[in-house]
């Protein structure tokens, strides 16, 4: 993993309102040369920024951004809450330190470079434009106890959300979030457990704020972002804050009393809720209608007037 530089940090915040600045209005903010300048634009571009300038004018980003506030993140109650500019993976590198981390300890990124979907599919990462977190949990009672675990998170995250006047998100079965029927972010829980022992979790989340027209090229699937869905301006820092406190007292709440708070909840959110899908297990396709989810989270199936459950695993899920 890796920091941006001061003088890329400085540069880019400079940058971050997206309008113009001078080289000469540049350097002397900077106290660096023209030369140096074009060398820091080029490694921030490097980066996947788009920065573009204009003879007359100046450099310019070619959207607004809000880079992650560590002064105010890292002040929140709690585990700590780590900062960075680019990593590979924000779970893998959790995954890798397991012994290092807080119960609710946090690592968030402006951009990941391998970062993993379901299945092991690339997610793409526009710098500064996701929330994207790492979260560690610590289950002393054990693999077991992590049943449903993903449909809690994707429960903290929708209410977050709905809150912060985002009414039309959703939940997909098992750990993706949808507005107007396009996925808005995924979930990535991983875990670690010995028999006997208490159960590791890194909970991963990608949420997209804003997607570079030409980097959603490489979505293999309908996609969308905050930034779509409302015309105010989004408050990165803020949402992101929200979103963690709300999903350490979740946790604390799945660990205390399992699954069964969250039910209800989950099923209000469930956008496939009472109608026809078609899932995919394996080589078997199965169609039925949505009945919401089981106590221990399973997708509840109407076929034929008989309900049956499927639990997690290779299902992939279809509305048709």
């Amino acid at each position: 993993m890796r920091r941006l530089t001061e003088r890329q940090q400085q540069l880019l915040q400079l940058l971050a309102d997206g309008e113009f600045h001078s080289g000469e209005q540049i350097g002397q903010q900077l106290a660096i040369s023209r030369a140096a300048i074009s060398l820091q634009v080029k490694s921030l571009k490097a980066l996947g920024l788009d920065i573009f300038s204009v003879t007359g004018k100046g450099y310019r980003l070619a959207r607004p951004l809000e880079l992650l506030d560590a002064a105010y993140l890292e002040q929140l109650p709690g585990a700590p809450i780590h900062c960075i500019a680019v990593i590979d993976s924000t779970n893998q590198y959790m995954m890798s330190r397991l012994a290092d981390w807080q119960k609710g300890e946090c690592l968030l990124a402006e951009c990941q470079t391998s970062g993993r979907g379901r299945r092991g599919r690339q997610w793409v990462s526009p710098f500064a434009g996701q929330m994207i977190m790492s979260l560690y949990w610590r289950l002393e009672s054990g693999f077991a106890a992590a049943m449903g675990l993903s449909l809690v998170v994707g429960v903290a995250l929708a209410e977050t959300l709905q809150a912060l006047n985002y009414p039309d998100v959703g939940l997909k079965w098992p750990n993706d979030l949808y507005a107007r029927g396009e996925k808005l972010a995924g979930i990535l829980v991983e875990m670690s457990a010995i028999a006997g022992g208490s159960c590791h979790v890194v909970v991963g989340v990608g949420l997209n704020l804003t997607m570079p027209v030409e980097l959603g090229a490489h979505i293999g699937q309908p996609w969308t972002s905050l930034a779509r869905l409302r015309s105010e301006p989004l408050q990165r820092n803020l949402l992101t804050a929200t979103f963690i406190q709300n999903l350490r007292r979740a946790l604390e709440s799945f660990e205390q009393d399992g699954l069964a708070p969250f039910v209800e909840r989950w099923n209000r959110l469930d956008i496939y809720r009472d109608k026809p899908v078609q899932l995919t297990l394996g080589e078997q396709q199965i169609s039925g209608v949505v009945r919401g989810i089981n106590p221990q989270g399973g997708l509840v199936l109407e076929r034929n007037d008989t309900l049956e459950v499927y639990m997690g695993g290779e299902i992939s899920l279809r509305g048709i």
